[in-house]
C-alpha cells in the first residue's frame, strides 16, 4: 500500500476551516431556526446576508487550504518557508478573490480602504491556525 502523503497533506488542510465554518453554521441554523421571532429581537444577527457571504467561503476556504497544505509539501525543500509562513500568504490570495466574489455576485459592498488593514490580522491569525493547527495535523499524518 502507498503513503499517498498528498492526500494526507490535503486532508490535514481541510479540517480546521471545515470545522470553523461548521460552527458558525450552526450558530447560524440555531438562530434562525430556533426563534419563532425576528432575529433582531433576541440576538442580532443577519441571517440572510452570513448564508449569502458564508456560501462560497464554505466550498472554497477549505479547499484551498487543503491545497496550499499540498503546495507547501511539494515545495517545502525548494523554498524554505515555515508552515506558519506559508499559510499566511494564503490570506494575499483569499482575501482579494472574497473581494472579487463579493462584488462579482453582489452579495455584499465593501470598500478597499476597509479590506487592506485587515490583512495583517489575517495573517497573523492565519500564521498562528497553520503553525499550530495544521502543522500538529501534518506531524499526527506523518507528512512533516
Amino acid at each position: 500500500m502507498r503513503p499517498h502523503p498528498h492526500l494526507r497533506a490535503y486532508m490535514a488542510g481541510t479540517l480546521i476551516p471545515t470545522l470553523f465554518l461548521l460552527i458558525i453554521m450552526v450558530v447560524d441554523a440555531y438562530q434562525h431556526f430556533y426563534f419563532e421571532v425576528s432575529n433582531q429581537f433576541v440576538i442580532p444577527l443577519a441571517s440572510a446576508p452570513l448564508e449569502r457571504a458564508l456560501l462560497f467561503p464554505m466550498a472554497i476556504v477549505p479547499n484551498a487550504w487543503g491545497i496550499w497544505n499540498v503546495l507547501h509539501l511539494r515545495f517545502t525543500s525548494r523554498l524554505g518557508l515555515s508552515l506558519g509562513l506559508h499559510g499566511s500568504l494564503l490570506v494575499l490570495l483569499l482575501m482579494p478573490g472574497g473581494f472579487l466574489l463579493a462584488r462579482l455576485f453582489d452579495v455584499f459592498t465593501i470598500q478597499w480602504q476597509f479590506v487592506v488593514p485587515m490583512a495583517p490580522i489575517g495573517m497573523a491569525v492565519y500564521y498562528l491556525a497553520w503553525k499550530f493547527g495544521v502543522g500538529f495535523l501534518n506531524r499526527e499524518l506523518g507528512i512533516a
